[in-house]
Parts: structure tokens; sequence; C-alpha cells
């Protein structure tokens, strides 16, 4: 076997265990949003006490993100990964441990108690996209960066699919709370899997570098200078603003909400046909817009341009999705509209995290990037996709819930008109 055949195999090798752990990471995130209509009938939820969870769980993953970012560049992305992978096992068999204080409090207090406990599963959640982000910039020259955002987005999907269509289907044919065990357990298996196999950087495997440490400094710098050395440039932080723009159309939309709103509005369940279609058909459509959006931009040598187009497919989306009628197509309508928006969603995310975060942050500084920009999306999209989405839909129906992020994607549009010629093929770290 020649040395670069070698290399490929061992690269991905590194990468479907941690791109399977992120996956795992993704599905014990996500499976409370999964089954939130068995939340609600067994604690006795509304949708307002549900969005004290829709709030908490974004507000703390954003801000755990921004603050272990530079963590994660110091110690590495392996670590990091079972750092995080600890906590999220152990919130997750706290969250389904919940169902035991079920006629002990009222509705309303358990919502803080559980709350409590996303809020730590938030905290060790941080670490995998940073982790992941800072393993793959060791192992991913600059120009194959735009491929690795597509893969990045297929992780992203299928996680979402183990989540939304697994989930539910575990808790019909055991108990809700197993939704929350079993994702534990498989996080545990693939960290420990991580511990053995996985390595940071290629040298670590006994092969070359494949970025060279810049103008011959081999130290990594302290944590404040890779803060500093990120958010000191003003491209960084519009990226930042554009991910946060993201942030109100995922997270409101396509990540959370939608079980809930096939139960009230279509009248479905989430073991139902469409229900178990729709995860599948967002995660498709996401990892080929993952695909369509990545190879592109690299390509154009440029993220900007990519990014800005699907930001207005986002907008377009969400206008057909307000559009037609609910139930036109007997709920079917919901599933293509969803998709489609997710085509967009998902390809842009994918160049922001995946590959904008490594171009600016470098070699050392691609965690410290890939968290301002996951860390800003999270946090200050927190309170409208939680508090205010339960309000607004409780208030005034659902209608509303399809069309408000449109201003925000066209916001998204707007900002890469100020980074339209920044090239994509920067190697060096901060």
């Amino acid at each position: 076997m020649n040395e670069r055949l070698s290399f490929e195999w061992r690269r991905r090798q590194n990468w479907i265990i941690i791109g399977v752990l992120y996956a795992l990471f993704m599905m014990s995130r996500y499976n409370y949003s999964a089954i939130s209509p068995l939340l609600l009938a067994a604690f006795g939820w509304t949708k307002q006490d549900l969005s004290i969870l829709e709030t908490v769980l974004p507000f703390f993953y954003g801000l755990s993100v921004i603050i272990n970012a530079a963590l994660v560049d110091r110690i590495g992305g392996r670590k990091a990964y079972l750092i995080g992978s600890a906590g999220v096992v152990a919130a997750n068999l706290a969250f389904g441990a919940g169902h035991w204080l079920i006629g002990s409090f009222a509705p309303r207090e358990t919502a803080y108690i559980m709350s409590a406990v996303y809020a730590f599963n938030a905290y060790f959640q941080s670490f995998g996209a940073m982790a992941i982000i800072q393993i793959n910039s060791q192992w991913f020259a600059p120009q194959e960066r735009g491929t690795f955002s597509a893969i990045f987005g297929i992780l992203i999907r299928m996680g979402l699919v183990f989540a939304f269509s697994g989930v539910p289907l575990i808790a019909a044919h055991t108990a809700w709370y197993w939704g929350f065990w079993i994702p534990a357990i498989l996080v545990a298996v693939f960290a420990g899997l991580d511990y053995f196999f996985v390595t940071d950087k290629p040298e670590e495997a006994g092969y070359p570098a494949v970025i060279p440490d810049d103008k011959g400094v081999r130290a990594k710098p302290g944590a404040f200078a890779l803060i500093k050395g990120v958010v000191s440039d003003k491209n960084v932080l519009i990226f930042a603003l554009a991910s946060i723009m993201i942030g109100f159309v995922r997270r409101s939309v396509v990540d959370s909400w939608w079980p809930l709103y096939l139960k009230e509005v279509i009248g479905v369940s989430g073991t139902s046909l469409i229900a178990q279609v729709m995860p599948w058909g967002i995660a498709v459509c996401g990892i080929l817009g993952g695909f369509a959006l990545g190879p592109i931009s690299d390509r154009l040598g440029r993220r900007a341009p990519v990014i800005g187009a699907g930001f207005l497919g986002m907008a377009v989306s969400l206008g057909i999705f307000r559009l037609v009628g609910p139930k036109s197509l007997g709920g079917w309508e919901t599933v293509a509209c969803l998709a489609l928006l997710s085509f967009f969603v998902n390809g842009v995310h994918g160049v922001i995290m995946g590959a904008a975060s490594m171009d600016l942050g470098g070699k050392h500084g691609s965690a410290s990037a890939a968290g301002i920009f996951d860390g800003a999306q999270y946090f200050f999209a927190a309170p409208f996709t939680g508090l205010l989405v339960g309000k607004i839909t409780t208030n005034f129906g659902w209608d509303i819930w399809k069309v408000w992020p449109i201003p925000f994607a066209l916001v998204g549009a707007v900002l890469m008109l100020f980074v339209w010629n920044v090239k994509s093929s920067r190697g060096g770290g901060h």
C-alpha cells in the first residue's frame, strides 16, 4: 500500500469514528425535541413550558462554545471529545431518570428542573463541533475544506435522523426515557473508540503534517492570543453575524418545533409515516445542499457568494411554506417545504462551520473560529427560537412561525456582500 493510500485509509478511520460520535452528540441533543409531544403528555407541560428547554439548551450551548473554544484548541479535539462525551452521557441518563419526578412536582417546576439538566448537557455538547473541527483542520488541506463541510453536513443531518426518526421509535417500543438512555449508551461506546483509535493530527499516526506550522512557529499560542487573533479579524465577525442569522432559521424551524406542528396542525404522531419521512427528507436534502454548496465554494475559491445564495434560498423556501396551506397535500407539503429549507440551511451552515472556520481560524485557531460561529448562532437565537416561538404559537397560531425568520435570512445574504471577495485558500494559523 503506497503512502498516500495508507494516509487516506488512516484519515478515513479517524473521520468515521469522530463523525459517528458527532452524529450521536446530535442525537443526544435533539432527542427531547423529537419526542416533545410525549414529554408534554408525560409531564403535563404546555408549549410555553417546553419553550423553557428550547431556550436553555441553545443559550448555554452557545455560551459554552464561546468559552470552551480556545480550550479545545489548546488540549486538542480528541481530549475535548472525551470530556464532552462524559458529560453528555451523564446528562442524558439524568434526563431519562426525570420520569421519577412525575407527580412529585408541578409541571412548571419539573420544566425548570429538566431545563437545568439540559443546561448541563448543553455545556458538554459544546465540545463536539469544536473537537471535530480542530481534528480535521489538521487532517484536511485548505482546498479540501469545502468538501469536508459537505461531509460535516452529513453528520449533522444523520444525527437529526437518529434523533427525530430513531428516538420516537425507541420511545414507542419502550418508554420515553429510553430515548435518552439508549443515546447515552451509544455515545459511551464511540467515546471508547475515540480513546483508542483517534489521533489529533497526522504526525501522531506516523504521517507528515498536512499543513506545516506557519513562519516556523511550533508552539501553540495561549488561549488569550488565540481568541484575540481570531476576533480581531473583521471577516470573522461578519461570518459570525451570518451564523446568527442561520440560527434564527435553523433553530426555530428545521431543528425543533416541527414535531409539535405535525401533532397540532397535521394531526400525526412521531411514529406515523409523515413524521418518519420528515427527518429523512430534511436529512437527504440537507446532505445534497452540503455537497452542492461546499464543493462549489472550493471551486470558486470564495465562500461568500455561495453562502449569500443559500440565504436567499432560505427566504424563498419559507415563503413557499407559508403560501402552501396546511393539509393541502395531506401534510406532505410540510415535508417538501422543510426538506427544501434544509437544503439551504445545511449547505450554508456547513460552509461556515466546516470551511470558513478553518480558513479564518487557521491551523491553531480553527476551534476558536468555529466556537465563535457556532456559539453566536445558538446564544443569540436562544430567546427568539425558544421563548418567543412558544409564546407566538400559543397566542397567534402556527402561521407566523413559518415566516418570521425570513428577514433574518435576507440580512444574512446582505452580510455576505461585505466579505464577497474573501479568499478560501488561506492555510495559515493564528
